[in-house]
């Protein structure tokens, strides 16, 4: 009641509000919803290790000062095919694009770690950037502390620009000359022309957008330009440019973390602070997301399915909620059936002498105590669909 009261109430304006609405897009399982936790400072989106946990499109929101973010979370960029073989709803395929249609910035996630598809962007994510040219877009490599040869991000780098960013061509890298021949050169980021330094808690956003040089550890710290960089201007692609490029060419910035471990995540929560825009908040300061208490609930019950369940039976998996009280002394009491095709899938969910639903329920429920911030009782029962 609270939620649904926040939510439709209208926000509390602060005297001169700024908003911004990101749109995180990128491959299924790069690691968007993980990165929206970060950046919200709580769990309140489903993550696993399997693809296509998050199942549509929801808001985060993140409140400071007089400046709202307003994140849009959404799911992994599919095609018709795979989205058959997963059993997703038709509006996975067409949530991405109505998010782009509503952002003010649109940041494209990739997974540097997954070496099968880090040196190029899906054509999904290519189609949804040439159809959105406007909107203003930023790289971000997910998941570096996961490689040991950080080298390779600067060929990452160049592939996944075009070897052009903030509409300048990079010709060449220089190696410090007193680097060794294994030092890393460095990887440039071009700052916005309007970018003022605003107070020193944001000094470390500047040096961000300044450059970036990696160490033999791997970590990100300022330095002066190596890149040469000239002039491009703005170019149109149609779908035939599309199929032979691997990388956007309008990237604004470029930025390195790792999402999992907070790592570099509030140098980019600064920058997504310091482009927002004079604009109404679209959401009371206390709001969190646009989610209802049931829905984060389910999200989170399903976290732990696909978690805990092989290969396709999770995504076969439908939930019913059947009880949503609140107990004598706070605590939330919850029950929810869980109805699966066959009996083999209903033995694997129950697991030997019940230890896989027991673990999945108690996970999930301290998952809730986390976002609810108060005690909760989960049980959860599994039945076969009729």
């Amino acid at each position: 009641e609270e939620q649904q009261r926040l939510l439709r109430n209208q926000p509390d304006q602060p005297e001169n509000p700024k908003v911004l609405r990101i749109a995180i897009i990128g491959a299924p399982n790069a690691g968007k919803s993980t990165l929206s936790n970060q950046l919200l400072g709580r769990k309140v989106f489903p993550v696993s290790k399997k693809v296509h946990t998050t199942r549509c499109k929801a808001r985060g929101v993140v409140t400071y000062k007089d400046t709202q973010l307003i994140i849009l979370d959404t799911p992994g960029l599919t095609n018709p095919l795979k989205a058959k073989r997963h059993n997703l709803d038709p509006a996975m395929l067409t949530d991405p694009w109505d998010s782009m249609k509503r952002a003010d910035l649109v940041l494209v996630l990739v997974d540097v770690s997954d070496h099968w598809t880090r040196d190029s962007l899906s054509q999904e994510v290519l189609k949804c950037l040439s159809r959105f040219p406007h909107v203003p877009s930023v790289l971000v490599l997910n998941k570096v502390d996961l490689l040991k040869k950080k080298f390779i991000l600067l060929d990452l780098v160049t592939e996944l620009t075009e070897g052009v960013v903030n509409g300048k061509k990079l010709q060449a890298l220089k190696r410090n000359s007193s680097s060794s021949a294994e030092a890393s050169p460095a990887i440039t980021q071009t700052s916005p022309k309007d970018g003022t330094r605003e107070s020193d808690r944001l000094q470390e956003t500047h040096r961000a957008q300044e450059g970036f040089s990696l160490d033999n550890d791997g970590d990100a710290r300022a330095s002066e330009s190596n890149l040469v960089t000239e002039e491009q201007g703005p170019k149109r692609y149609g779908p035939r440019d599309l199929k032979n490029m691997k990388g956007w060419p309008g990237f604004q910035e470029i930025f390195m973390l790792a999402a999992l471990h907070g790592e570099e995540v509030n140098t980019l929560k600064r920058y997504l602070l310091m482009q927002a825009k004079p604009g109404p908040w679209e959401f009371h300061s206390e709001v969190l997301t646009s989610q209802s208490p049931q829905e984060i609930c389910n999200n989170i019950i399903r976290e732990k399915i696909l978690e805990y369940l092989p290969h396709e039976v999770p995504y076969n998996v439908t939930q019913v909620l059947e009880m949503w009280e609140e107990g004598p002394s706070g605590e939330l009491l919850i029950v929810q059936n869980l109805l699966v095709p066959r009996k083999s899938h209903m033995m694997m969910l129950i697991g030997r002498q019940g230890k896989v639903i027991s673990r999945i329920a108690q996970e999930a429920g301290q998952d809730l105590m986390n976002v609810f911030l108060c005690d909760v009782h989960l049980k959860l029962k599994v039945d076969l669909k009729s």
